[in-house]
């Protein structure tokens, strides 16, 4: 390890009051719902552009999705099973005008209102990656050499309020996924394990791709984790932030054909593709830059900044 990559350890607590009282983070009232001042904005984007340039390839398709789902799709994929308590459900008033004079009436009196709205058939994204795969599977098979497609940063949720400074219930996943035969796909998922060290490094931070596992809910959930880590499908790079653990960052995960078996992605043979995804966690990324290297970018070593924010050519 460096001296570049050597976090001091910092109390989460600690952390999270010194982005509020510097305008880095603006909190709404909510835990882990932050407003993002204009420095902190600076370091995500430019985290972003950094790893935009690292990995621009030829073949790569890019797509944007707005950061809701289609119900149907979340329910197929099998989300509430292993994540009912993660999950956000979108709901709208449908009702008549003297139900809404008695929901803004509730409302205004700090009382629960919830029974005059009705779910719609919308859910908040929980995984950037999940529109694509039914998007893909609707052409048909996949060309010869697969997919592989590169969707920018892409807002999801996850229903998890807390006062670490490092969870947050609305963030951007920075996310690239893989279609195509299953050692290609693996292979794929591997080296980019391995290449995302080498980026976080680049920038002074000092991780690790370790096995991991997915907070899945309920009994069922240990056996499922160890199932996750013993095929090896889950891997996570993770880094100081705050606190006395490392917080994982970024992830790279392999499904085989777990999408492939619910929208029939195929491979040119009439095989069943696998996939595999890899996401960056651009506001965790964001944060243990601050936490390691300061809250003002403009005191940040030079070999960071040029990375960030190079010099126009």
């Amino acid at each position: 390890m460096t001296d570049l990559a050597r976090a001091p350890r910092r109390e989460k607590a600690d952390f999270l009051a010194d982005l509020i009282a510097g305008g880095l983070l603006i909190p709404s009232g909510v835990d882990g719902a932050y407003g993002r001042g204009a420095v902190f904005e600076e370091v995500r984007t430019g985290l972003e552009s950094f790893i935009t340039r690292r990995t621009i390839n030829v073949g790569v398709e890019r797509m944007a999705f707005p950061p809701i789902l289609p119900k149907e799709q979340l329910e197929r994929i099998g989300y509430l099973q292993s994540f009912p308590h993660l999950a956000g459900s979108i709901f709208s008033f449908e009702g008549s005008e003297a139900e809404a004079a008695e929901l803004e009436e509730r409302a205004s009196a700090g009382e629960d209102w919830s029974e005059f709205q009705q779910q719609t058939e919308l859910v908040l994204v929980p995984a950037a990656c999940y529109p694509v795969y039914p998007a893909v599977a609707r052409r048909g098979p996949l060309p010869e050499g697969g997919v592989t497609v590169d969707l920018g940063g892409s807002y999801v949720f996850r229903n998890e309020p807390s006062l670490d400074p490092a969870r947050w219930q609305m963030f951007h996943q920075r996310e690239m996924i893989r279609l195509g035969a299953p050692a290609e796909v693996e292979e794929w998922r591997d080296a980019w394990a391995a290449r995302a060290v080498e980026l976080l490094g680049e920038l002074g931070l000092y991780a690790q791709a370790d096995l991991a596992s997915d907070p899945f809910f309920g009994r069922s959930g240990k056996m499922l984790a160890r199932s996750q880590r013993a095929q090896a499908l889950k891997l996570e790079a993770a880094v100081a932030i705050a606190g006395d653990e490392p917080t994982a960052v970024a992830s790279f995960n392999y499904h085989r054909d777990h999408f492939s078996s619910i929208f029939d992605l195929r491979q040119p043979n009439g095989e069943p593709a696998h996939t595999a995804c890899v996401g960056f966690g651009l506001e965790r990324i964001s944060l243990a830059l601050l936490s390691r290297h300061g809250l003002d970018p403009e005191e940040w070593p030079h070999e960071v900044t040029s990375l960030l924010w190079p010099s126009p050519a």
